[in-house]
């Protein structure tokens, strides 16, 4: 059936439309909703998530800076169903070389490095909570359904989004179950997809946001739930990790988090500029647990979930516009991560309440489908700017010179910025994270250990305990544009790093057979991790939306 041939989808109309039901979506729409009934005013909000259900697709460390959730929710910390209860009691920084580790002194580390006060835990279960208040305020919420489409007017502004259709066959015939999508169509709209968002892509590169600004950079985290043994659980404890496994060109570190219930939190990270393409960064995740620091924790406990999902690592001078005609971007699609605290959450839930002041201001005023400017010229100055200030050149200096140089350096810049200079200035990225992978021929190649399914896994394991579920029979959602290109390239130069960047064994090049070698995507894995969008060396694969429920289904993640 041809495009011209479909139904006609239905539509509803709100005030503000929010895509993503992360803690930034979901902190817009509280907030709008407060702000509404503050001026004796009633608005329309309506937050469309493509996970099965809020929290679904959330994935973080997560150590939480609870000034979000203080301004947001007063009072959170004193209800009985407060999805934080665990602070952190101890910090700890560890340097690793192969044998074994020396631990960094706290007095030493930048004050904003200090994570005491902060809360360990989901910020799945966080987002599950906001949902509550946000729902119990008159905000709908509609998680299983993908916005799929970008909806404009005739004078190119944005005036909502469609949703998928739901039972296209992988021909893109519909099936029996067929349904249309339906438009949310709104006065303005609000992107909070987190971080290399499929829409928040396409927006960026329709207005140009990236205009003066610098590149876009990012990272995969990956990490593991694991129940341990009593004697071994410190609630509380939290501990930080670089160097070993990785060599001290390539950027990234780990982290081990005790949060409740006996349950410890185990991560990795890897910045997405890496130049090997033999890296694997889920098997040197799987090598970090070996590390005689860390390993004797889950000696004895049990592995019980798993996910993956990219970060964005830019910070200050890599923030795109924020304003758009009809539209504001909020949280990770923005790039308000702070990398050396690796935390988002409080700047997700901060940048959804600035644009949320600032969207009502607009509606007040009778406005729809122009630009918030006041949004985007007012972030810099609020604390999401002191906050990524601090730490804009910690990234660039990690990547120009290397693990060891660079870190001491970036914490210099930490201290000197801490009381209000840098000796720097603002340094730049450079080239972006595709750029970076130089051929195979000119990189040692990397053997990694065979998993031993007790400490150390495959990804297919891995991918199970992420619960991902995608119908069988529907269009491939990994788009390669190119496919001689991706063989000539991607196979023949770069000797098929996507076998090895993808975290759930999604891409394979099969070299049996009189066609070989071929290119196979198994779309059923993917955890919507968003890593093959940003570091295919030809940026020829383009992550789209399933169906929507598709994708992992994380607990307490």
């Amino acid at each position: 059936m041809s495009a011209a041939e479909l139904p006609e989808r239905e539509g509803m109309d709100y005030d503000v439309v929010v895509v993503g039901a992360g803690p930034a979506g979901l902190a817009t729409a509280i907030r709008l909703k407060q702000q509404a009934a503050e001026r004796g005013t009633d608005i329309s909000v309506v937050v469309v998530e493509k996970g099965s259900e809020v929290g679904a697709h959330i994935l973080s460390g997560a150590v939480i800076d609870p000034v979000g959730l203080d301004a947001l929710v007063p009072g959170w910390r004193a209800e009985a169903d407060a999805p934080l209860t665990v602070q952190v009691t101890d910090d700890a920084f560890y340097l690793l070389g192969p044998a074994g580790g020396v631990r960094l002194p706290n007095f030493a580390m930048p004050p904003l490095m200090n994570n005491h006060g902060n809360f360990v835990g989901s910020l799945g279960n966080v987002c599950r909570f906001l949902a509550q208040k946000a729902e119990a305020l008159g905000v709908e919420i509609y998680p299983g359904f993908a916005a799929d489409e970008i909806l404009y007017d005739d004078k190119g502004a944005v005036t909502g989004i469609a949703t998928g259709d739901m039972g296209v066959d992988k021909n893109g015939v519909p099936k029996g179950e067929f349904t249309r999508g339906m438009e949310l169509r709104g006065r303005y709209t609000v992107f909070a997809e987190g971080a290399r968002g499929h829409l928040t892509k396409q927006i960026i590169a329709k207005y140009d946001l990236g205009a003066g600004r610098d590149v876009q950079k990012f990272g995969i985290g990956l990490k593991e739930l694991w129940k341990v043994k009593p004697e071994k659980h410190k609630p509380g404890l939290v501990q930080h990790a670089f160097g070993w496994p990785l060599d001290g060109k390539t950027g990234g570190g780990a982290f081990l988090y005790h949060i409740d219930d006996e349950q410890v939190v185990v991560g990795f990270v890897v910045h997405l500029n890496y130049q090997n393409p033999w890296l694997s960064p889920f098997d040197e995740f799987q090598r970090f647990k070996t590390h005689p620091t860390f390993r004797d924790t889950f000696e004895g406990g049990k592995r019980i979930a798993y996910g993956a999902r990219a970060i964005t690592e830019g910070g200050y001078q890599s923030v795109p516009k924020l304003s758009f005609p009809g539209g504001v971007l909020v949280g990770c699609a923005a790039g308000f991560v702070n990398v050396p605290r690796i935390k988002g959450s409080h700047n997700a839930v901060l940048s959804g309440m600035l644009a949320a002041d600032h969207l009502l201001d607009a509606l007040a005023a009778e406005r729809s489908h122009d630009e918030i400017a006041s949004y985007e010229a007012a972030w810099r100055s609020s604390a999401i700017g002191a906050d990524l200030k601090k730490v804009r050149n910690v990234k660039p200096l990690w990547s120009k010179l290397g693990t060891f140089v660079g870190i001491s350096l970036g914490a210099l810049d930490m201290w000197t910025n801490t009381f209000g200079f840098s000796l720097f200035g603002t340094l730049k990225h450079g080239k972006t994270d595709a750029a970076s992978l130089k051929p195979a021929k000119d990189c040692k190649k990397i053997q990694y250990p065979r998993p031993d399914g007790v400490l150390t896994f495959d990804k297919l394991s891995s991918v199970f305990l992420s619960n991902t579920n995608h119908e069988e029979n529907q269009q491939v959602h990994l788009v390669v544009k190119d496919m001689a290109l991706q063989k000539a390239s991607e196979h023949d130069v770069y000797a098929g790093p996507s076998n090895r960047y993808c975290p759930a064994g999604v891409y394979e090049w099969i070299e049996e057979g009189a066609d070989a070698p071929r290119f196979q995507i198994n779309a059923q894995n993917c955890v919507h991790c968003k890593t093959c969008d940003i570091k295919d060396p030809n940026q020829n694969i383009t992550w789209t939306a399933p169906e929507g429920g598709g994708g992992p289904n994380y607990p307490n993640m």
